[in-house]
């Protein structure tokens, strides 16, 4: 079954996309959530017609998301949270201490562009991937300390 996404679905794909899914999963999920739409020849020149005119915002959102990286190339963030003396976090540090981190630093990152490849449950150094748009990626070192 092909379906137009109406929004973006992590390992699926973007807002505007063509897919193609499994019947059961357009069926039951995608379009009852509202998620996407199904590709029939009208929806499909509508789409072509969105993204005519959609194409020059679209570059400009890449742009500030390439500014974005390039400024948070060689940026190492430090991240406060509770520890014990043995260095373990009570709780865990996720994405949303980490835009809130961004947000003190300076720099506006939505909590749904980051991507940490495990729990962070012990202070230390870090890794965590930053997805600004689907054709930009940044990793960004940052750092947690004990508060």
């Amino acid at each position: 079954m092909e379906v137009i996404l109406k929004e973006d679905v992590a390992n699926l794909g973007f807002k505007g996309d063509l897919v193609t899914v499994k019947d059961g999963y357009g069926r039951n999920y995608l379009i009852p959530q509202k998620l996407a739409v199904l590709a029939t020849e009208s929806a499909k020149k509508m789409l072509a017609e969105d993204m005519k005119q959609r194409a020059h915002k679209l570059e400009r959102i890449k742009n500030e998301a390439q500014e974005l990286a390039d400024k948070l190339q060689d940026f190492t963030l430090s991240v406060g949270a509770k520890a014990s003396t043995t260095g373990k976090i009570f709780g865990s540090v996720g994405p949303i201490q980490i835009a809130d981190a961004f947000e003190k630093a300076g720099f506006t990152v939505d909590r749904k562009t980051i991507v940490l490849k495990e729990p962070v449950k012990e202070l230390g150094s870090y890794k965590v991937t930053l997805k600004l748009h689907k054709e930009i990626t940044v990793e960004i070192a940052f750092d947690v300390i004990a508060e």
